[in-house]
Formats: C-alpha cells, structure tokens, sequence
C-alpha cells in the first residue's frame, strides 16, 4: 500500500526491494538442483544398465503370450457360447418378468372392452380407474401403454357420450309416459279416497241408533255391502297396481348419474337435468288451446302434470342430490301458478255446468293426488271457490232456461185434479197444504198453475247440483250449508226474480195470466220455509244455528208479486185507454141521446169480467186494482172534457157526458170487488160528478160564493177546469146561436157566461199571484 503513498522514492525502493527478493529465490533454486543432480545422473546410469534385461523379458513375454493364446483359443470360443447363453438366459427372465407385468394390463383393457361392448359403462369407468392407478404405471414406459393412456380419456368422452344419449332418451321417454304415469297416480289416490271413505262410513254407521234403530239397521247392511264390495274391488285391482318405476324404466338416469359422479362432473349432470325438466315442465303446462272444450282435454293435461311430479318424486327419494326438495318445492310452485292461470282462463269458457262440475273433480283428484306425494295444494282448492262462483254462474243460466220454458209452457190456469191418485202427485212435488179444498170431492183444482210444483222440483235440482260441487271440498257442514243458501239465494233473488219481472213484462201475458201469476208466486213464498228445511236435512245443520243464513225467496216472490200487480194496474189502465180511444162523442149535439154511450157501456162490461176473475186474489189487491182502474177512468173523462184541441162543447154534449159519469158511478156503487167500504170506490168520480153538477144546474152563484170554504157543495172543482169548460161552451153559444142577439134570454144568459168567466179568471189569477 506504501508503494502508491505520495512518499518520495517509495516506487524505487519498492523496485529495489523486489530484485533483491528475486536474487536470492534465484539462489536457493540453485542450491537445490545442484542438491539433487547427482541422484539424477545415477538414475540415469542404472536404467541403462536394465535396458538390455528389459528387452529379454519383452521377448520372452511375447513369446509367452503367444503360446498362451494359441492355448486360449478354445477356451475363449467355449466362454463366448457361455456368455452368449446366459445373456439370452438374462434376456428371457426379463421378458416373462416383463409380461407378467403387462398381462393384467392387457387382461383390464379387455375387460374394458367387453364391458364397453355390453355397456356397462359404470363397471368400465372403474376398470379405467383400476388401469390408470394402479397398472399402467407399472408399465408406463411401453409404447402400447401410452396408447391405453391417450386411449381411456376418448372411452370416458365416449360414455358421456352414451349416457347423455340415454339420459335423452329417458326424459323422451318420460315426456310420452308422464300423462299414464298421472292417470294411474290419480287413479290410485282417487281408489284410496274411495276406501278410505267407506271405512269412515262403517265407522259412522251407529250414528243415531237410538232415534233410528231401524234405519240404521239398513244402512248398516248396505254399509257393510258398499265397504265389501270396495275391499273385493282393492282386491281386483291390487294385482293391476302400477308405479311409475313399472311405467318407467329409470336405469338411465341412475347410470347417468353413477357415471358423472365418478367422472367428477356430477354437478354438470345435475344442472342440465334439472335445465331439461324445467324444459319439460313448460312444455307439459303448455295447455291445448281447445282444452276448455271437453273434460279429456283437462283429464290428460292434468295426468301429465301429475305424471311429471310423480317422477320428480321418485328421483328425489332415490338419487342424493340430483334433485332436492328445495328444486321441487320450487319448481311446484312455478308449476302451481301456470296452472292457476290455465284454469282461471279456460274455465271462464265453460258454459256446461257438467263440464265445470266434472273439471272440479278432476281438480280435487289431482290435489288430493299431489298433496299425497307431499306437495302444498291449498291453492288449488282456493281456486275451488273461485270456480264455484263460475259454476253457480252456469247453474243459474242454465236454470234461467229452465225457468223460462216451464213459464213458456204454463197454461196459467189452476191444475185440475181428477182423482186422489193425481192430487198426491202433485203434493210430492210440493208442499200444498189447504184443509177447505181437502174437504172438496173429486175432481177439483189446485189454486196455483203448473208452473208452480215445476219451479219448486227445478229449485231443489238446483240445491243437489251445488251440493255436488261442494263436495270433497274438505270444508265443514256449516260452510257447506252457507254455500248451499248463498246460491239458492242468487237463484231466487237473481234467476228467478229476473225470469218473473221478464215473464210479467211479456205483451202477449194478460190480466188473467197476470193473476194467476200473482197465486203462484204467493204459494211459492209459503214454499221457501219447506226449502230451507229441505237444506237444513241434506246438509244436518239446524236452522237454530247462529250463523244459519236464510233464503230471501219471501222478498223475491213479494217483489214479483207488487210488479205483476203494477203491470195489472197499468194494463187495466191500457185496456181503458183503448176503450177511451173509440169514444165519438158529437160535442155540439143539441141534446143527449137519452142513453150512455156504447163505448163506456163495453168498458164498463169489461171491468166486471176482469174483476170477477180477481176473486183468488188477495183482498187488498183487487181492491187496489179496483180503484185504480175507476181514478183512471175518472182522469181520462176528465181529460177528455179539457183536451186543448177540444175547442166547444154543447150543452147536449155536457148532458150526454153526464149520463156515462153516472153510468160509471153505477157500476162503482155496484161493488165490483167485495171488501169497499160506503162509497169509497164512487169517490173516484167526485171531482167529475161535482163539475157536471154545477154545469147541468147551472149553479155559478153557489160556487163563487161558497169556493174556498170546506163546506162548500162544489169543493173538487178547480177554477180553471171550470174556466177551461165554461169558455168552450162560451165558443160554441156564440158559434151555434147567431141570432142570440136578438132575442133577450140568450143575451142574459150569454152577460151571465161572461160575468162568470171573467170571475173565474180572477180566481184563477189569484190563485197565481198567491202560488
């Protein structure tokens, strides 16, 4: 390090320092070699004495060795064929060691082979596992044993190939078999429902014995016959008895699913199985679009549906995890409201009643089917009542039918009764009870018309068709019994109401038709308590229950009742119309004709004849319609005096007037109708009796002094009606008497009209100003 110091000299010295160094290292070499030269010399010496020994012991060497080969030769030919034998010796025993090793290889991929060949693939791919783990690798290094191992990856491909092949066309196979797996499922659980009933009602057979020994005796051999003969029939049907693992061969799917689970792809089988089936679910919810016409078309949509959960099932409980109660319950729930939406949509085109009650059936089968296989159903039968309402919908019109045509049909005349025979008839048809008219002899007539027993029998049918639907509901007595009411209800406030009030409104139902309508619907109403019973025994449910509802057949038939006397009313009222119409009164005639007017005469003829056939009628009905008639009548007279395009009336026209009001008044005093008291009904004529009094007696003076007292003779007579009349006979004295200038009585007479008319209008105008 000194060498490179900024010292002075330092490098010289340094340079110096290395010669000395070198020149005494150049010394001691040469110390040493003059040490060891002299050992050299005398090595050298003596190898040059040896040489010439050496050279006879190469000579005699050679010629030793080749005398000992010439000896050999033999020898070494014999050793050949030794070592020659022993490597082929070496060589067999490694090649039998070799095959022994490669034997059960070649024996496994025959096996493989063969089981490929017989396709059985699960027992190959645990041959292939067998190979590849434990001896292929034994004899990895032979070329044949690469070929197996680039081989067996291709036969695995090969039988997913095959089993996915299956597996397709196992879920065909199940696709075109699920509607017959369905129809014997539902036909087993509908065979066990059966059973199960029986067996309930052999268990209920002694219910009552105390009240009804005898009955129940019947029942009892009857039940015991019913439930005999659904254990015979079990017993015919056990051997026929089908599973869908009978209808199904389900082997694909287990190898399928044996074959992806060794592959290790068992999750890849599982999705597309259960992607392939939500497939087939669409496609079996995929209802026909003329499904709504018949019930084969619900029976095999719904056997298909069944048919496809049934298998669902049956995987589930034998595969672990292709399918989980999770997937089920999920796709069920999917399914459940498809088929909601299916049913609501084509049962709103059902029209048949039949047709709806048999779809209800099939609904219950099919839930009562898929709630044994343990899926929730309860929506389904909420959908039930749902379908009720619809099916009380065609009920009520096919009913609404029915009701027209007996109505059609009906001669509205009392049924008539020859013998005893034909009167019990008629009584077990309805519930007719009348002690007076069973003290009259044969033949006689029943009040009510045919029609009567006919809507009665129709209302029960009515009651049984909605009971069929009610059935197998699963719901109580008394809810049964409410559905029950509720719908008799609809027929009788709906149906039958509107059937009536159409019937009534009809042109060509008469007066006498009228009537007969109005008994009817009064032993109709006497009829419903009998309904209620009939109910109340079908469904065993007291009417003294709390929540028992009633039937409103007493407001329906009273309701029909006030409007076929309406229509009695307004017809009379029509009839007196046209009477009213062919009145051909001369207004100007002189004097009367001494006698009413063959018009109101026919009218007043006609108004006997109508009320003599009110007497079945109640009292207050035909007094009514009595009345009714007369104040028309009244009113109509009366409108023909002020009619505006009436412009004069004489006084002969007055007097001829005056004769029909007291024909009319006649005929009230006459008691057409029994039941008026005094002279209530001639009443009806006291506004036209008090106005043609004071124009025959001529008595103004009587009336403008005593009008606006209550005592006054001519206290229903207006000012203007009398203004009104006063001035057309005004017109037509001036019209008919042009001299009447000229001769003093009818000057007076015509000053006495004027002061009275000009009295009048003040009244009239005075009672405006105060209005």
């Amino acid at each position: 390090r000194s060498v490179y110091d900024d010292q002075p000299n330092a490098h010289q010295k340094f340079m110096e320092k290395l010669d000395t160094c070198i020149r005494n290292h150049d010394r001691e070499i040469e110390k040493m070699c003059n040490f060891h030269h002299q050992g050299f010399v005398d090595a050298i010496t003596e190898l040059l004495k040896v040489r010439a020994d050496a050279e006879k012991l190469k000579v005699q060497v050679t010629d030793t060795n080749r005398r000992l080969q010439d000896a050999g030769k033999e020898v070494i030919a014999q050793t050949e064929e030794i070592i020659r034998c022993r490597v082929q010796q070496r060589n067999i025993t490694t090649v039998v060691e070799k095959l022994q090793l490669c034997l059960p290889v070649l024996e496994m991929y025959s096996k493989l082979k063969e089981q490929m060949s017989v396709k059985r693939y699960y027992s190959a791919l645990k041959t292939m596992e067998q190979l590849e783990n434990l001896y292929l690798p034994r004899v990895s290094q032979y070329r044949f044993c690469q070929i197996m191992i680039e081989n067996l990856p291709k036969l695995r491909e090969e039988i997913k190939e095959i089993s996915m092949s299956d597996l397709k066309d196992f879920l065909e196979s199940i696709r075109k078999h699920s509607d017959r797996i369905g129809e014997t499922a539902m036909k087993q659980a509908q065979q066990q429902k059966t059973f199960s009933a029986a067996l309930q009602k052999q268990n209920n057979v002694n219910y009552g014995r105390n009240m009804h020994l005898g009955r129940n005796r019947i029942l009892e051999s009857k039940n015991e016959i019913t439930l005999k003969r659904t254990f015979e029939d079990e017993d015919e049907h056990e051997e026929e008895v089908l599973t869908a693992q009978d209808l199904v061969d389900f082997s694909p799917v287990y190898r399928c699913l044996h074959i992806y689970s060794v592959l290790g792809d068992g999750e890849i089988f599982e999705n597309y199985y259960r992607k392939q089936r939500r497939k087939q679910a669409r496609l079996v919810l995929q209802p026909q679009s003329s499904m709504h016409e018949t019930v084969e078309g619900y029976r095999r949509y719904f056997s298909q549906i069944v048919g496809f959960f049934v298998v669902e099932d049956h995987i589930l409980h034998v595969t672990q995890g292709l399918v989980t109660r999770t997937y089920t319950d999920e796709l069920w729930n999917m399914a459940l409201s498809k088929i909601i939406a299916v049913l609501r949509t084509h049962s709103s085109y059902c029209s048949d009643p039949d047709l709806v009650l048999e779809l209800k059936n099939l609904i219950v089968v099919f839930a009562d089917t898929l709630q044994g296989y343990g899926f929730p159903v309860n929506r389904l039968f909420d959908l039930l009542f749902e379908i009720r309402d619809q099916y009380n919908e065609t009920l009520l019109k096919k009913w609404s039918g029915l009701f027209r045509d007996i109505f059609e049909a009906d001669n509205y005349s009392p049924i008539p009764v020859a013998n005893e025979e034909e009167y019990r008839i008629v009584i077990s048809k309805f519930p007719f009870q009348d002690p007076e008219l069973d003290k009259q002899s044969f033949p006689k007539k029943l009040p009510m018309s045919q029609s009567v027993p006919q809507i009665y029998m129709q209302v029960k049918e009515f009651i049984y068709a909605s009971l069929k639907f009610s059935e197998s509901l699963h719901r109580s007595s008394t809810e049964i019994d409410d559905m029950l009411r509720k719908s008799t209800n609809l027929l009788l406030t709906r149906t039958l109401s509107s059937c009536l009030q159409n019937l009534i409104k009809k042109p060509h139902i008469g007066l006498t038709e009228l009537v007969q309508i109005i008994i009817n619907t009064t032993h109709l109403e006497q009829a419903c308590k009998y309904l209620e019973d009939f109910i109340s025994n079908i469904t065993n449910i007291s009417q003294l229950t709390v929540h028992t509802a009633r039937l409103y057949g007493l407001s329906t038939f009273k309701d029909a009742r006030h409007a076929a006397e309406g229509e009695i009313y307004t017809k009379l009222n029509q009839k007196i119309d046209e009477f009213i119409q062919i009145a051909d009164y001369d207004w100007t005639m002189s004097e009367s004709d001494g006698r009413a007017s063959g018009y109101l005469m026919d009218l007043i003829n006609f108004l006997r004849s109508t009320f003599q056939v009110f007497t079945h009628l109640p009292g207050k009905v035909a007094q009514t319609a009595c009345m009714s008639a007369c104040q028309h009548l009244s009113m109509s007279l009366m409108q023909m005096l002020l009619d505006s395009e009436l412009k004069q009336i004489s006084m002969g026209a007055i007097q001829q007037f005056n004769l029909d009001v007291i024909q009319c008044e006649l005929f009230a005093s006459s008691e057409p109708v029994p039941g008026f008291q005094g002279d209530t009904l001639q009443l009806a004529f006291i506004d036209l009796r008090q106005l043609l009094d004071l124009f025959m007696v001529w008595d103004w003076s009587t009336y403008l002094a005593d009008y606006g007292q209550a005592t006054s003779k001519y206290l229903r007579v207006n000012p203007s009606t009398a203004l009104t009349l006063l001035e057309k006979m005004k017109d037509s004295s001036k019209k008919n008497n042009i001299f009447a200038q000229f001769r003093k009585n009818d000057r007076d007479k015509q000053k006495l009209i004027e002061t009275v008319v000009k009295q009048l209008r003040s009244l009239v105008n005075g009672m405006s100003q105060h209005t």
